[in-house]
């Protein structure tokens, strides 16, 4: 594969220079080539006309485009309009070009017929995509694409313009023309075609952890509770306003998706407060913003362009977020990528979003920049990377990155803090409301339990199983308080497990001493009966070792509709009391 370039300045001149081209070509015996036209200037006029010299110069030439925030060649800035042929010297290798309208079909039917073009053409090995900037969430397209070959790389971009906060974008390939609403996507291929892809971010988390508690597809509502955007607005004071967009654009979101981390930018923020993103926020993420640190971002390219270096590429594609083109403020738009420089020729755009398929998922990312490296034939000896000029210049950690580390290990520490806080108090709340000795509720919960079943005023049939433990003063005197101990947490285990393997709605407390208390709902007072006989011959085959069985006591009784709570204890206290007076070991109904 090899890669010539040219710059269109004039209709004339492009002519010419295709003319030119031609005759090498011929000269050359190339018969296999493609062109792709990246375009700054997004009037149709323009861009018709340079398609047209592309036509008729090469009527056989498949080519496509996309509008862009500004044109690479060999790692440098290249013309406002740019156009890259691609010569294969394989015959081997094979591309098609496929254009889809997204005002014209769904989403779901584009991929659907993406999946079966890439079946029909068993040598496809790579995909790569010029995407129209999408009027909502990315995300359908993205999934609707799992479900091709897993040996299929995709990559890509979305289209974008000079001005990086508007919405134009155009996209545009042979027999197809131009469109603001489509998706073009370029097969690559054959058995000597060879490709490898990677991105790299270099942003880093700042500050705390948000969780994403209400959203709906690609409108983020809020985190943690609170509209997404006062998010934006605490921590970085960026105000709700028609500059929203652009002042976020180096401050994207940070978290996990798909096993991958993504960056993800809001494209606009909304008067309720919540904020538009490029595609779906699940309920449940965890996300932090981001800042782009220069360090991390130069070593993250070193150890990337050593790994591209030693694949051997003929020629790199590179799709860079134009928000990284704005980032390095005091250098070239390009200086991020420059180790990649002297490894193959290279083309590409800043785009307004980037895509990447990983570990069979494709995703979306901003502010990231994807490469794609291409060969025809085995590995030729790997170029070593060219360090970025002044690379040792970025050695001294800049102030930005300290202070941001400041901040990360601060909030690190709070959120510690916060954790062990949220621990003791739900040590504190449990410890309000469960015996210390048995895990079962304290009196005061249970009583309150109990109140409040029994003024729900509903039709629900409420019973209550008082239990005491018979002659457990002997217990205590024979044996001691551990033994004693002991058979209290006998029948605390008993009445824990009622809760799972005879009822689903019960309530089990300590009542006092070796006294218990149960609250059975939807239980009439048989059942309540049949279950307290139950508990009473499960308690008298428990065996205590060196302590002989124990028996228990049992009054039942079931609510009534001018019950209170003292009536209703005091009922099933007098059943239990009967239960003692007449002998023990038995069940008492009132």
């Amino acid at each position: 594969m090899k890669q010539f370039q040219f710059v269109y300045h004039d209709s004339e001149t492009f002519s010419e220079e295709l003319s030119d081209f031609r005759c090498w070509c011929q000269e050359h015996r190339i018969t296999k080539k493609m062109f792709q036209i990246y375009s700054e200037e997004l009037e149709p006029e323009v861009l018709q006309t340079v398609c047209a010299a592309v036509e008729e110069i090469f009527p056989d030439t498949p080519y496509m485009g996309c509008s862009t925030s500004g044109n690479i060649v060999d790692c440098r800035m290249s013309g406002n309009i740019t156009v890259i042929c691609t010569v294969f010297e394989l015959p081997s290798t094979q591309v098609k070009v496929f254009q889809y309208d997204l005002s014209l079909q769904p989403v779901e039917h584009i991929t659907e017929q993406i999946l079966e073009k890439a079946e029909e053409n068993p040598w496809v090995k790579a995909i790569e995509m010029f995407f129209t900037i999408p009027e909502g969430s990315t995300t359908r397209f993205c999934d609707g694409l799992k479900g091709i070959r897993p040996d299929i790389q995709i990559f890509g971009g979305v289209a974008c313009s000079d001005d990086i906060t508007s919405d134009d974008s155009c996209v545009f390939s042979k027999g197809a023309g131009v469109s603001k609403r489509s998706i073009v996507i370029l097969f690559y291929g054959g058995e000597d075609f060879h490709v490898e892809s990677i991105n790299v971010t270099g942003w880093k988390p700042l500050g705390r952890k948000f969780h994403v508690t209400r959203s709906n597809g690609s409108i983020l509502q809020e985190l943690d509770g609170i509209p997404a955007y006062d998010v934006y607005r605490k921590y970085l004071n960026i105000r709700n306003d028609e500059n929203f967009f652009y002042n976020t654009l180096e401050f994207p979101l940070f978290y996990e998706h798909n096993d991958t981390t993504i960056l993800r930018t809001p494209v606009a923020s909304n008067e309720d407060g919540s904020i538009t993103m490029t595609s779906d926020m699940d309920i449940g993420s965890v996300v932090r913003i981001s800042y782009g640190d220069p360090g991390t971002i130069i070593e993250s390219i070193k150890q990337d362009s050593r790994k591209i270096a030693e694949f051997s590429p003929d020629l790199l594609h590179i799709f860079s977020c134009a928000a990284r083109r704005t980032f390095w403020t005091t250098k070239e738009p390009t200086y991020e990528i420059y180790p990649f420089r002297e490894i193959s020729a290279s083309s590409g755009f800043f785009s307004h979003g980037e895509f990447l398929r990983t570990g069979g998922n494709l995703n979306q990312h901003n502010v990231t920049l994807v490469i794609a490296a291409m060969r025809e034939g085995e590995k030729k000896s790997a170029v070593p990377a060219e360090p970025s000029p002044g690379e040792n210049s970025l050695s001294k950690v800049p102030l930005v990155s300290r202070l941001a580390t400041f901040i990360s290990m601060t909030s690190l520490e709070l959120e510690d803090i916060n954790r062990k806080l949220e621990q003791a108090n739900e040590k504190l709340k449990t410890a309000a409301i469960i015996d210390g000795l048995t895990g079962l509720y304290n009196r005061t919960e249970i009583q309150d339990r109990i109140a409040s079943a029994i003024a729900g005023g509903s039709d629900r049939k409420i019973s209550l199983i008082m239990l005491d433990i018979d002659n457990f003063k002997q217990v205590n005197d024979t044996y001691g308080h551990q033994a004693g101990d002991a058979v209290i947490m006998g029948l605390a285990n008993l009445l824990n497990s009622e809760k799972s393997d005879y009822m689903r709605n019960v309530s089990s407390g300590r009542w006092g001493g070796e006294e218990f208390m149960m609250l059975l709902y939807d239980t009439d007072l048989s059942a309540a009966s049949c279950i307290a006989d139950l508990i009473r011959q499960c308690f008298a085959n428990t065996d205590f070792p060196a302590i002989r069985p124990q028996t228990v006591s049992l009054g039942v009784t079931q609510a009534r509709a001018d019950d209170t709570l003292d009536r209703l204890c005091t009922r099933v206290d007098e059943a239990l009391y009967k239960a003692k007076k007449n002998g023990k070991n038995q069940v008492v109904v009132i």
